[in-house]
């Protein structure tokens, strides 16, 4: 798996989506954020902000210990804590 950070959140990000059963266009309006600059941040190709990725958890009714606690992040986590 690509340990992108990039890559990882827009993985979550697309995952929450489905879960909930919405577009891409539905939650770019939900979090006030352009449909294509969400696309872009799903694929991978934006550094989004935190302040953007809380719009999108609070547009998805995730928390963002919710939306960072998946197996992806924790991986990360390890692999990080190996490295130091």
């Amino acid at each position: 798996m690509n340990n992108d950070i990039k890559t990882n959140v827009g993985n979550r990000i697309r995952e929450l989506r489905k879960i909930k059963g919405v577009s891409q266009e539905t939650l770019a309006g939900l979090a006030d954020i352009d449909r294509t600059y969400m696309t872009s941040v799903e694929n991978g190709k934006r550094n989004i902000s935190i302040v953007n990725i809380e719009k999108i958890a609070t547009a998805l009714d995730v928390s963002l210990m919710e939306f960072f606690c998946n197996e992806v992040f924790n991986k990360l986590k390890s692999e990080n804590k190996r490295k130091h």
